[in-house]
């Protein structure tokens, strides 16, 4: 029979999170050691004095609207905090597309005065999104 081991999650600090397999022994480290059940039950705790971005009246209105009827506000704060990162993703890759857009239009014109302004076009948001798997289109009257 093939001998299985555990793993655990080891946190020494919030940039470093790495898996290793839990020893038998009771070692009596520093360094924390976290079940992903206590994770998920400190996360737990912690949603319930973070307050989203996203209020959690505007996700429940758009999860009842889907379908999903919940009554533990904890579970919409984590459905909220996930779309969260979500716009945060798409609008960092926007201004990364954007970037890169204004350093070629830089490149091609010789001009001395640099505009380092950036301004959110539909374009940069459109391949955003792609690289997520969205398709945006605009419609055929702004074209």
């Amino acid at each position: 029979m093939a001998d299985r081991t555990q793993n655990h999650i080891e946190i020494t600090d919030a940039s470093q999170i790495r898996e290793e397999p839990m020893s038998d022994g009771d070692d009596n480290n520093e360094q924390q050691t976290y079940q992903p059940a206590d994770q998920l039950t400190e996360l737990m705790l912690q949603l319930g004095d973070y307050t989203p971005t996203i209020p959690d009246t505007v996700c429940c209105h758009y999860l009842n609207k889907s379908g999903f009827n919940c009554s533990d506000p904890r579970i919409v704060r984590v459905i909220s905090l996930a779309a969260q990162k979500f716009v945060s993703d798409v609008v960092v890759d926007a201004m990364q597309h954007c970037k890169m857009r204004n350093s070629q239009q830089i490149a091609g014109k010789k001009v001395a005065r640099i505009d380092k302004r950036l301004s959110l076009t539909t374009e940069d948001l459109i391949l955003s999104l792609n690289e997520y798997g969205l398709t945006v289109r605009k419609p055929p009257y702004f074209v």
